[in-house]
């Protein structure tokens, strides 16, 4: 687990897939137990993050630096960037996608719906086509609100879901039980210097992803 910035008052890793962001269910250590292991102090989550999503995570070393942090992202003052891999291109180049989405929690999915619905809400994010494969085609993403799945519910919605993604119906599962769903670029102001900090996580060290290697190259 690599870590991408480090200061007094918060750190930010860059998450394998398949490890839960903090305890859950089944059990396995969560991200956040190991952090707090090297840091040797207690961490406070600033943001969700999918377990087979990998990808930049943000955490804060104290109380009063979570809170800020918080507000940042309820104002929509942070920006988090996605890299997305899918088997399907979407309709157009690039676009913004708004759908309403409602949680099933008894499934834990998301459903998403393109006219408002009771108990859905407004999820919007931007999109672009950066290349192709052969068998597959890379996706930029920025996220406008921060729903429950929304990207893999908004993708799926249009008939792109994410490769690997089989609860949102793409065809096969990856052997390690990832998706092809990175959180690639996280901005925001710092809490205390109030400078934007701007941090770029590595995409995961697979054959799929390393098809695309000149248009990472470009980014």
């Amino acid at each position: 687990m690599k870590k991408l910035h480090d200061d007094p008052f918060l750190v930010i890793y860059n998450k394998p897939p398949g490890i839960p962001v903090q305890a859950d269910k089944t059990g396995d250590t969560p991200l956040l137990e190991i952090a707090e292991k090297y840091a040797k102090r207690t961490l406070h989550l600033v943001h969700r993050m999918d377990r087979p999503v990998s990808g930049a995570i943000l955490l804060a070393k104290t109380k009063a630096v979570m809170t800020a942090l918080t507000e940042q992202f309820k104002n929509r003052e942070i920006s988090k960037e996605y890299l997305a891999i899918v088997g399907q291109l979407p309709p157009q180049q690039e676009g913004t996608l708004v759908h309403f989405l409602r949680k099933n929690e008894a499934k834990n999915i998301s459903v998403a719906y393109a006219e408002e619905t009771p108990g859905a809400e407004r999820a919007e994010l931007k999109y672009r086509v950066l290349g192709s494969s052969d068998r597959y085609h890379l996706l930029h993403i920025q996220l406008l609100t921060g729903r429950h799945h929304q990207i893999r519910a908004q993708l799926s919605a249009i008939g792109c879901p994410i490769r690997g993604d089989v609860k949102y119906g793409f065809k096969r599962a990856n052997k390690n039980r990832s998706i092809d769903l990175h959180a690639w670029k996280l901005s925001f102001e710092h809490p205390h210097s109030g400078e934007t900090l701007s941090v770029t996580a590595p995409l995961p060290d697979e054959v799929v992803w390393k098809a695309f290697g000149e248009v990472r190259s470009e980014m």
